[in-house]
């Protein structure tokens, strides 16, 4: 019986760029709040074609076991039938202030009428 391995594209905001990326482990396990993200998947080397953007992606994350994306960052999360190119978008109108993150839950919140 053969085992099934799942891929993963994962987009996320961060810096203001669109980031996307491929992984075959989601999960969200490890740190509350935060989607963990293992064993990232990108193209392979031996061809003769490089695409820089992809090239940028996997010198950031060399030597990562594993990442930790803040929820709200996360646009979202498909399983794919294979990877394709891990690449960063620049967002169009983009500035370079970039937004405070937002907690997602805020405990003891005490809001009267």
């Amino acid at each position: 019986m053969s085992s099934v391995r799942h891929i993963y594209k994962v987009t996320f905001m961060n810096q203001g760029k669109i980031y996307e990326i491929y992984a075959r482990k989601v999960s969200q396990e490890g740190f509350w709040g935060f989607v963990e993200i293992e064993q990232l998947v990108f193209g392979e080397r031996g061809g003769v074609v490089l695409d820089p953007g992809e090239e940028k992606l996997k010198d950031e994350f060399a030597g990562v076991k594993r990442t930790y994306i803040p929820m709200h960052a996360v646009v979202r999360i498909d399983e794919v039938a294979h990877e394709g190119t891990a690449k960063i978008i620049a967002i169009e109108g983009g500035s370079n202030v970039t937004p405070f993150p937002m907690p997602v839950y805020t405990p003891g919140s005490t809001h009267k009428k």
